[in-house]
């Protein structure tokens, strides 16, 4: 697409994003919302507009390559990302549950579940491309001095008793001979064909006029089937019931040629960001060059006429600004002399008797003020209960952002005329409005030096002639200064000790690729966790079934809690902090698979404390702390970074059986220490996977994992959906003789490692070159998906079972309860009616009075 397209699309995210700013920012404070359900739908809303207008900021900060656009975009997308991560958490903290279902607003907006689907920014690899290279890099080269490392898993392969192996040799040289056996029968029989077909005497002779008839004739049913069966599967492509047929050449397609482009844009934007650097240097030399002097020259004559325009008025010359309060900056601002004069003499004296008096008269105001208030509130308390009830949005910490940004787009971009930058590089008036500023700022500094010193000679020369001498100020500063260091001695203190400070991150980084505590990931991507959106949320929450949630939703909320904050520090620094995820559910659903798409999608380390892995390294207490230790200090260094924990449910368990190696206990003390450290700035991430999470102590693997992501076992459209993927993407062909629906019908149970290990059993190379032969069936997988144990209903329920018993769950349940009780009306229902009783109380106490 062309810049204008690009454009016009910011145009349009901002033109959303002003209508959303007024409903954000009204005149009047809204009141109070009683109905939880009114309060959802009006989040659910907002929520699905910012991520509308997340999905047009992201795909316009990708691809315009102008570098000033580019700053202020990625100010607004930020912005844009840190409000949904907000309003998520407002609305988990109103339903209770960290799954929403939003099928009924999409309707109303006219929305499919494609057009509110969250993208990750691409910005959160492109922009550390060289770092994350660099780090490959390195931890490859580790990785090879250290040689292969199977060796253990081969020697574990090789542990079989004598009679096995003689078992083996004989299943094998069996079907060697059976082999042979069928190739020799199937020769005789062909040997017996030939000679049948010699002894036939030859075809019968026929009239040329009937054997043209009958050629004719299978000829065109053949041509007549050959083009009905094409117009049929024409049809199905049209209507959608039939997938195209795949190019065989992929280069040319418009998908690739597209990525082709936006790759080259990327190109582009990089080579632009340098022009523009160079630029920003260039520029600011030229300024300071030829209007340094005037300016300098403009500010000394201001500043003297200002000492002399002071000194006519107060008689005597004024105190020069302090650097901390902004020197003369202060003094070019609009005010007379007098009014400077009387700020700085306030400043020094720390305000006069008039104010003192004229406070005490205004805190007694305000005392009076106050009583009154009371009394009336003594009278109306109740209905000022009453309005204060209900649910409110909380404060933002974006919207501001989101504002300037706002503003910089309407300021600058909305009426500029850039027909002459048909390539879109950077505006240099722009740079010299903004330049000219910092160009200003310096020659001042340097100008208040100068001044202060001539101020200083000019008051001399004064009290030489008074005989006055003025030298009080300077100790009292001396020891603010002195104050302000000592308390600097004392946080330094609190510090906690650092155990590896005479080593460098490299050494410390290197030592924990050696141990296996840094774990190189596969290349997987969070799109390669396929699902589809679950339609009947809505409709099954408003019957009182809590409905099971789909992969889809699973994806949505890894990419809220794990990939958005950890890609953007801005993001991460501001919007409501979450340490650590729990990602439970059965066998085979991509858990682990959904923490390496966290770190391939934010260029994360990934630091394995699984015990399985620690079991005998860094033992005894003090190993334990130097694990720890090295563990936060280098992801902290080499942020963002993710600490995963495979099984966690085992740290927690009341009993471990003693011919367990592994001491999954291990870090159940040390673990929640560390996590109490991580603040806004680190961008660390603790999550743990788990298959048995009703094994462990409920209260303290809650406490340690503040979200619960429960992964299901796929439903019918995701199953549908993800046999169609996985055999394409594992070389199959979907043709009619595959009957899809029936498969997905009949694998109820079957989760995706399941299906992927069906898959990689038939389609093996042999079975995928005699595809055009033998097309693949759905029959085909039933014999490798017999072997493997599904999920039944019973385990799914208990999963579900656990889930209401956490904190979360618990919430919910209450306030389902409240609803129940109230009618809709949830605990404010019951509120009004002890209000009520309250208000006849006092009522009945006047009477008796």
């Amino acid at each position: 697409m062309s810049h204008s397209t690009y454009n016009k699309q910011w145009g349009e995210g901002q033109s959303a994003l002003q209508d959303l700013l007024q409903q954000e920012l009204p005149e009047e404070p809204p009141k109070p919302e009683k109905d939880r359900l009114a309060a959802f739908q009006l989040l659910a809303t907002m929520y699905i507009k910012y991520i509308q207008i997340f999905r047009k900021l992201e795909q316009s900060y990708d691809q315009i390559v102008h570098p000033q656009k580019r700053r202020v975009l990625r100010h607004v997308l930020d912005g844009a990302m840190g409000r949904i991560l907000e309003l998520k958490h407002e609305m988990v903290n109103l339903e209770f549950s960290e799954y929403h279902y939003f099928d009924d607003v999409l309707s109303d907006l006219k929305l499919t579940p494609n057009d509110v689907e969250i993208p990750i920014p691409k910005y959160f690899i492109y922009e550390r491309m060289e770092a994350l290279q660099k780090r490959e890099k390195t931890l490859g080269q580790i990785l090879a001095k250290m040689g292969p490392q199977d060796k253990d898993d081969r020697k574990e392969e090789i542990k079989m008793s004598f009679e096995e192996a003689i078992h083996i040799v004989q299943i094998h040289e069996r079907a060697r001979q059976g082999r042979l056996r069928a190739k020799f029968m199937k020769e005789i029989r062909q040997q017996e064909l030939d000679e049948k077909n010699q002894r036939r005497t030859g075809a019968p002779t026929l009239d040329p006029d009937v054997a043209a008839v009958r050629i004719q004739k299978v000829w065109k049913g053949f041509a007549q089937r050959r083009k009905t069966k094409r117009d049929r599967e024409e049809e199905m492509m049209f209507i959608g019931m039939a997938p195209p047929p795949r190019p065989q050449n992929l280069k040319n397609t418009h998908e690739a040629l597209a990525t082709k482009r936006e790759s080259e844009r990327r190109v582009k934007q990089t080579n632009y960001e340098i022009e523009y650097q160079n630029a920003l240097v260039q520029i600011k030399e030229k300024i300071k060059e030829s209007e340094g002097p005037d300016i300098k020259e403009s500010m000394m004559d201001q500043i003297r006429q200002w000492f002399i325009e002071c000194r006519d008025a107060t008689g005597k010359f004024p105190e020069f600004p302090d650097e901390d309060d902004g020197g003369s900056s202060l003094i070019f601002k609009e005010k007379s002399p007098e009014e400077l004069e009387a700020e700085m003499k306030e400043k020094e004296e720390g305000g006069g008797k008039k104010k003192d008096k004229k406070g005490k008269k205004k805190d007694k105001k305000e005392k009076k003020g106050k009583k009154d208030k009371k009394g009336k509130k003594g009278k109306k308390g109740g209905d000022d209960d009453e309005e204060e009830e209900g649910w409110k949005m909380q404060e933002s910490t974006f919207v501001p952002a989101i504002k300037d940004g706002h503003e910089d787009y309407k300021g600058v971009w909305v009426t500029r005329d850039e027909k002459d930058n048909f390539s879109q590089r950077h505006d240099a008036e722009l740079i010299k409005e903004n330049k000219r500023k910092e160009v200003e700022e310096e020659v001042r500094i340097q100008v208040d030096e100068l001044m202060r010193a001539e101020l200083k000679n000019l008051k001399a020369a004064v009290d030489r002639d008074k005989g006055k001498k003025g030298k009080g100020k300077k100790s009292g500063k001396k020891k603010k200064k002195k104050g302000k260091k000592s308390g600097k001695k004392g946080k330094k203190k609190k510090k906690d000790k650092d155990i590896t400070s005479d080593r460098t991150i490299d050494s410390l980084y290197e030592e924990l690729v050696r141990e296996g505590i840094i774990v190189r990931t596969p290349q997987v991507k969070l799109s390669d966790y396929e699902g589809e959106y679950s339609y009947l949320g809505t409709t099954l929450r408003q019957a009182n079934i809590e409905p099971m949630p789909s992969l889809s939703d699973v994806r949505r909320l890894v990419t809220e809690f794990g990939i958005l904050p950890l890609g953007s520090p801005a993001v991460h620094e501001k919007a409501p902090l979450t340490k650590s995820i729990l990602l439970a559910g059965p066998r085979g659903t991509g858990k682990k698979m959904l923490v390496q798409a966290m770190c391939n999608e934010t260029g994360a380390n990934m630091f394995d404390l699984s015990a399985t892995n620690l079991a005998g390294k860094y033992p005894g207490k003090d190993g334990l702390k130097m694990l720890m230790h090295l563990v936060f200090k280098v992801g902290r260094e080499l942020q963002p970074s993710v600490i995963y924990i495979g099984d966690c449910e085992r740290m927690f368990k009341k009993k471990v059986p003693k011919t367990d190696p592994t001491d999954p206990k291990r870090l159940k003390k040390e673990l929640p220490k560390q996590l109490k450290t991580i603040k806004g700035d680190d961008r660390l991430l603790l999550v743990g996977t788990s298959r048995c999470p009703f094994d462990g102590e409920m209260k303290p693997l809650t406490s340690s994992y503040q979200r619960i992501i429960l992964i299901p076992r796929p439903d019918y459209a995701s199953r549908h959906l993800l046999w169609r993927r996985l055999i394409l993407k594992h070389g199959g062909t979907l043709t009619n003789h595959l009957d899809v629906s029936s498969l997905s019908k009949v694998t109820d149970g079957y989760t995706p490692g399941h299906m992927v290990t069906a898959i990689q059993q038939i389609l093996t190379e042999r079975r995928i070159q005699a595809l055009s032969k033998k097309p693949l069936t759905s029959v085909e997988f039933i014999a490798p998906l017999a072997r493997i144990d599904p999920i039944y209903k019973e385990e799914e329920e208990s999963f579900k079972g656990w889930y209401a018993k956490t904190p979360l769950g618990k919430k919910r349940a209450k306030a389902a309860q409240a609803d129940e009780d109230g009618d809709g009306g949830g605990k404010g229902g019951k509120g009004k009616k002890g209000k009520k009783g309250k208000k006849r109380g006092k009522k009945k106490g006047k009477k008796k009075k």
